[in-house]
């Protein structure tokens, strides 16, 4: 922003305040000259049509308070645009930055007449609700660190809990990007020396971080969409593998509805029922997709897949008989 129109922004709060404004006044605020302020004033009068006027009660003041600066030109419907959009933000990511996004808002808000804010305001408020799924709760400080250190390209020393090892060990990674899944899991991506591969951390199972004076130089092989696209939902596999999955036709319309992966192809079948074709890197979470559905969805490929989902039915089988034996030799 330019030391001109900053100044203009300065003196609009001023002459919309309370207090009387004179040259004296808003010089002295400004620390600049009366006759810089007598420029500026005719600046607004002539450029922007400012309906400006002195008097000795009221001092400098607009005839008509509706009038604003020209300055950020929003539309009624661009505010109302970001205000959504810091609504959402906070309600996904406001662990971070929830100040930062109301002050936002709030100080573009200010060239606007307040009674259109005010309604703005009260409609995003009251008549559109943000909802998060399971909340995941980060670190705000580790979070701005990875921001800076994303930015200037610097190492960071972590303390990071591997949630299915249970164990917690010690890493030095490059960030690359943070990614936001589903609005509620933060990551990190980067290249990790220990593994000396490109990884995803959880961002709220970072334990301790630390910034590095080390700077690091990004593979120029890495694409960050060809990266994500290789991902279901939220998991980074090794070698992409083909994956059939058969939906029923109870089940098959809320597959259909939604795009699950870059690479899903559907085949429908006269039955009502479907086959999603998939071309993705780790099971894992694709195995926890999958049971979602229950009797709804069989997996036919690949067998590795097939096998890791056989074997969890079996031991949730297991468990249901043996609770049942349990509840029968109690009652």
């Amino acid at each position: 922003m330019s030391r001109h129109l900053e100044r203009l922004l300065q003196i609009d709060t001023l002459l919309r305040s309370a207090q009387r404004q004179t040259y004296s006044t808003l010089a002295e605020a400004l620390e600049v000259s009366e006759r810089t302020i007598r420029s500026d004033l005719a600046f607004l009068r002539d450029r922007f049509h400012a309906p400006l006027e002195f008097n000795h009660k009221q001092g400098h003041h607009y005839t008509n308070p509706e009038w604003r600066l020209p300055s950020i030109a929003l539309s009624q419907g661009e505010l109302f645009a970001l205000t959504l959009g810091a609504r959402m933000l906070e309600a996904y990511s406001g662990f971070t930055y929830t100040k930062e996004l109301r002050s936002a808002v709030k100080r573009l808000s200010e060239r606007m007449p307040e009674q259109t804010w005010v309604d703005l305001q009260q409609i995003a408020d009251e008549r559109v609700i943000f909802r998060t799924g399971a909340e995941t709760y980060p670190n705000p400080e580790i979070w701005k660190r990875l921001v800076e250190a994303c930015r200037n390209y610097r190492q960071v020393w972590m303390r990071y809990f591997t949630a299915s090892r249970n164990t917690e060990s010690e890493r030095i990674l490059d960030p690359y990007l943070l990614d936001i899944y589903r609005g509620t899991n933060p990551y990190v991506i980067g290249f990790c020396h220990q593994r000396q591969t490109i990884r995803w951390f959880r961002v709220d199972r970072i334990r301790e971080l630390k910034l590095l004076e080390e700077k690091f130089i990004r593979d120029p092989n890495f694409n960050a969409q060809e990266h994500l696209s290789k991902i279901f939902q939220s998991e980074v596999g090794g070698n992409r593998v083909p994956v059939t999955i058969w939906f029923d036709a109870p089940t098959a319309p809320y597959v259909r509805e939604r795009r699950w992966h870059v690479s899903q192809e559907i085949q429908q079948h006269p039955d009502g029922s479907l086959t999603l074709h998939l071309v993705v890197g780790g099971l894992q979470e694709l195995k926890r997709w999958v049971l979602g559905y229950g009797k709804g969805a069989v997996v036919l490929e690949p067998p590795e897949l097939v096998e890791m989902v056989r074997e969890e039915v079996e031991g949730m089988s297991c468990h249901y008989r043996v609770s049942r034996k349990v509840n029968e030799l109690y009652n």
